[in-house]
This record gives structure tokens, C-alpha cells and sequence, in this order.
């Protein structure tokens, strides 16, 4: 096996769009930061996401069985950092930040994201660490434009105009 220091270090050489993955239904409202995001097919319109085992949202977003994927503008990079939870601002008082509205299947939209696709949890595969979240993409909005945020090599950066 490979050290996973090893492992994040070379990962942290891929610059990847950084994402809020939101939730709102029985469970309660809950959002952090992703950035391990991929689109699996467009014919069911169906991406993944990955999220760590140890996060407190994470009951929340299984249980309410929806969510929503909100790419980040380069102009909220500091929404990147409240929902990755730097802040002492957990669950709905994270949205307290941002402009949010509900989406046409009640999940958290929001509107200064570049894409926001709403999702059905259609499954959950835990390896390792991680709950590897599929979600069928039920809407899709594309509420603002601008340059994309990213993260790279540890580091908030910019991509497109």
C-alpha cells in the first residue's frame, strides 16, 4: 500500500472545481465543500460525490435521500470555507451565508453558483473512508456566470472567465 500522505499530496497537483453539496428534508439542512465530484452518465443524468464517513452531515444527506450540487464562482471562496466547516457555523447556519433559494425539488440552490444540479440519492457505497454518493439529476439551473473556483496544490485559484 501506498502512504496516504503520499496519496494527497500528488492529489493536491490536480486542480479540481470546488462544489457546496446541500441537503434540506426531514433530517434537517446540511451543506459542506466538495471537490471529488464526477458526472457518471447523461443518459440517466447521474454524477457521484464523495464525502468523508466522519462528517456529522453526512446522516443528514442519506436520510433526507435528495440533495443538490452547487458549483462555486470563483467570488465565493469564502462560502468554500464556511461550509468546509473553518467556521463555528454548523448545519442551517451555514446558509445564513450566500443567497439560497429552494430548487424545484426543495433542495438548497445556490444563486450565485455557476451549475446547480438537484439529485436523488439513488445509492450509497462506503470505501474506505468515504460515502461515495450517486445522485440522478432531477433539475438542473445555471443561475450566474464568471470565472469557475478551484483548488489546487492546497491553494483557492481561479479557471475560465
Amino acid at each position: 500500500m501506498i502512504d496516504p500522505k503520499d496519496y494527497r499530496d500528488a492529489m493536491s497537483a490536480i486542480a479540481s472545481p470546488v462544489h457546496l453539496l446541500a441537503t434540506d428534508g426531514k433530517a434537517g439542512m446540511a451543506g459542506l465543500t466538495v471537490t471529488a465530484l464526477a458526472s457518471i452518465t447523461d443518459s440517466p443524468a447521474t454524477l457521484l460525490v464523495c464525502v468523508n464517513r466522519g462528517t456529522p452531515s453526512g446522516p443528514r444527506f442519506i436520510e433526507n435521500g435528495h440533495f443538490s450540487v452547487n458549483s462555486l464562482a470563483a467570488a465565493d471562496r469564502d462560502l468554500s470555507d464556511i461550509f468546509a466547516g473553518r467556521t463555528d457555523e454548523h448545519f442551517e447556519r451555514k446558509f445564513t451565508h450566500g443567497l439560497w433559494k429552494p430548487g424545484l425539488h426543495g433542495q438548497p440552490a445556490l444563486m450565485s453558483a455557476l451549475a446547480c444540479f438537484e439529485c436523488k440519492l439513488t445509492e450509497v457505497k462506503d470505501i474506505g473512508t468515504h460515502h461515495i454518493f450517486f445522485g440522478e439529476v432531477l433539475a438542473v439551473a445555471r443561475p450566474a456566470l464568471g470565472p469557475s473556483l478551484i483548488y489546487h496544490r492546497r491553494a483557492y485559484g481561479q479557471a475560465g472567465q
